[in-house]
């Protein structure tokens, strides 16, 4: 009897996979990478890697409080109905230590909740008041020098060699980002610097949570994007990659646009 060969493409509905990689597994970061796209977690826009529990970029976190944020970010939100405009006002500069108390602070904490979609109803609901503070962009790594794994500083791919041959540095692209965010910190929709794929590692804190949408149906989100913010649409035709632009997920289903999400 004849062989069934299937030709249809890993991971067809596009979800976000999840991985939990071996130690061994883990040290091959660009092998590792090649396995995931393998089993179709590009498809989905973005995939989760736990990494093993030996694995630690960092002995401790106790002497962190003194590094400097030196451009904060407040997040002001307009907007109504899941269609919203994020505008970004720069703070002066504040330790971690201060923006630890911030976060923590009755006025910025996280509220209380029953779980995951509670706590997500409470973020669309709230996004207009009480403007968060973000500690974005801040230029440097916390790993430590001699971490080899997914070093975010060495990860050994062509980027490396941009930055290592030809000498070119491009902020936030081939060099690390650091980031301290707090409730209701947020990303806008966007699409990441060149197209490429961007790797982020939470070393503490809350969960973060993301939402995606398969690259494949990147081009309606974009459309319908055009169609309820003209007037950004008519003054750049990529506006999305201003991060600016928030859609609540229930206008996306409502326009029948997939998308998945993850914490």
């Amino acid at each position: 009897m004849a062989a069934v060969v299937s030709d249809s493409p890993p991971n067809p509905s596009c979800k976000i996979m999840t991985f939990r990689p071996s130690m061994d597994e883990f040290r091959e970061f660009n092998k590792y990478l090649a396995y995931m796209e393998s089993k179709g977690a590009h498809r989905a826009g973005l995939a989760k890697v736990i990494p093993p529990k030996e694995w630690k970029p960092r002995k401790h976190y106790d002497d962190i409080d003194d590094l400097v944020i030196p451009a904060p970010i407040q997040q002001m939100v307009t907007g109504q109905s899941g269609l919203f405009t994020q505008y970004n006002i720069q703070k002066k500069p504040m330790t971690v230590k201060e923006f630890r108390q911030l976060a923590n602070s009755d006025k910025y904490c996280t509220p209380r909740y029953i779980d995951y979609e509670d706590l997500e109803r409470k973020y669309w609901k709230n996004l207009t008041f009480v403007a968060p503070i973000y500690g974005a962009d801040i230029n440097g790594s916390i790993y430590d020098e001699d971490i080899d794994e997914w070093n975010i500083a060495h990860l050994n791919t062509i980027l490396d060699v941009v930055g290592e041959d030809c000498g070119i540095s491009i902020e936030g692209v081939n060099t690390p980002y650091l980031y301290f965010g707090m409730w209701k910190t947020t990303f806008a929709w966007h699409t990441e610097d060149m197209d490429l794929y961007s790797i982020n590692y939470l070393h503490f804190g809350e969960p973060k949570s993301w939402y995606a949408i398969p690259p494949e149906h990147g081009k309606r989100l974009e459309r319908l994007a055009q169609g309820f913010f003209p007037s950004s649409s008519q003054g750049c035709d990529a506006f999305l990659r201003h991060k600016m632009t928030l859609i609540s997920p229930s206008i996306l289903k409502k326009y029948g646009i997939p998308f998945d999400k993850v914490p």
